[in-house]
């Protein structure tokens, strides 16, 4: 078993911008573990995180943060500047945890095809390393069909907040940035032999979004097995199921915050996992299943018509 750093190793993480909330989340776990070096270009994100991290050494860009030879990097930029980030990540052979979704575009996802990108990659929505997520015991052969339901509201974005994340073209919308979460876990329980079958999306509540704040994806897997992912981007609560039809019956997976929301769901595990990776082992994630799944969601986004 891969060995997880602590501080006595004296082991640097850097993380390589703060575009979403996911970092922020990531640092109080990380924070137990390394020294925290840091580069943002929003003056008012960076502001936020030293206010919390006051030890945390600050860069002045990307290419002074990655000189100080990080043993890790966590990477969160806009999704345009993505590819070229994780293009001068990868030049320095450290493993890098890069935020969901890795692309929201065919133009993205296109430039991440042109890398060579390694099993020092990892990417994945935290929910996949959500207790009970992992603690499940599924036999894809006794499967008939799947249902993902992500329960997100996105009504912050209605008040343009992080505009880019809401633009189909630059962080691919609700359909991408939320229904990310359904089609990892189901992935992650059947595997990437998978394929859009249709897709739809609607404004029911949220006016002021440029994407959606509801929408459904169908699926099909090579094996037959169909799936269904039905993002609620309108809600009080925020909450995954996946719901497994087999011959005997169904059977639901709950993932919720509980009393712990960094480990409930996942970001403990998420960045427990790549602290294996710093030490030695390879992402728990095959790109080959991250890629299936950025498939899927491109294909989703383009299907649906951008407002």
């Amino acid at each position: 078993m891969a060995h997880i750093p602590d501080l006595e190793d004296a082991v640097r993480i850097a993380l390589a911008g703060l575009a979403t909330s996911h970092p922020y989340t990531d640092a109080r776990t990380l924070a137990r573990h390394a020294e925290l070096v840091v580069w943002e270009q929003d003056a008012e994100r960076l502001r936020r995180f030293t206010d919390e991290h006051p030890g945390a050494k600050v860069a002045a860009g990307l290419a002074e943060l990655l000189a100080t030879e990080p043993d890790g990097v966590v990477l969160t930029v806009p999704n345009p500047q993505a590819p070229d980030a994780l293009r001068a990540v990868l030049e320095t052979g450290a493993p890098v945890f890069m935020n969901k979704p890795a692309a929201a575009t065919r133009a993205q996802l296109d430039a991440l095809d042109r890398l060579e990108i390694t099993d020092r990659v990892l990417s994945s929505s935290v929910l996949r390393f959500a207790p009970a997520f992992t603690a499940a015991r599924i036999d894809p052969a006794e499967v008939l069909s799947v249902r993902a339901t992500v329960r997100h509201d996105v009504g912050l974005w209605a008040t343009g907040y992080n505009p880019w994340q809401d633009t189909p073209g630059e962080g691919g919308g609700t359909m991408v940035t939320m229904g990310i979460h359904g089609v990892e876990l189901l992935v992650a329980l059947l595997g990437p032999a998978v394929r859009l079958a249709g897709a739809a999306g609607s404004v029911r509540h949220y006016e002021g979004l440029r994407s959606e704040d509801t929408g459904v994806m169908a699926l099909r897997w090579d094996s037959g097995v169909t799936g269904t992912v039905e993002i609620i981007g309108v809600s009080d609560s925020e909450a995954y199921t996946v719901t497994v039809h087999t011959r005997q019956g169904s059977r639901d997976i709950v993932i919720d915050s509980g009393d712990d929301v960094l480990k409930g769901l996942g970001y403990e595990g998420t960045v427990e996992a790549f602290l294996t990776m710093v030490g030695g082992a390879p992402s728990p994630v095959p790109w080959a299943e991250t890629r299936a799944i950025l498939g899927v969601l491109v294909d989703a986004r383009e299907a649906v018509p951008a407002r």
